[in-house]
């Protein structure tokens, strides 16, 4: 019996994602993974994104809209610095799909 754990590298739990979305199990898997609370949080940061993508609106706006922190906005806003443009341009793509 090993005691390493069997997940250990963030590709893996993307590979997780990958698979189980295959299979139709995605939603059961996120579920479990994520709390509640993490839950929200991922749809505020999903919603900072296309927002600061978008260029309409402050990050003040952005905050007030969202009923989150500045400085969440502002961790978002610097991700996004730290991509390409053809990165931004995908990410905006997927995020406006409905």
């Amino acid at each position: 019996m090993s005691l390493e754990p069997e997940y250990k590298e963030w590709q893996q739990i993307l590979d997780l994602i990958d698979q189980s979305t295959q299979s139709q199990q995605h939603e059961m898997l996120l579920t479990m993974l994520l709390t509640p609370d993490e839950r929200e949080a991922l749809v505020a940061r999903v919603n900072i994104f296309r927002e600061l993508l978008k260029g309409e609106l402050s990050q003040r706006q952005i905050s007030q809209m969202l009923g989150v922190g500045i400085a969440t906005i502002t961790r978002g806003s610097n991700e996004l610095k730290s991509k390409s443009a053809d990165e931004k341009q995908a990410i905006a793509q997927l995020l406006d799909k409905k």
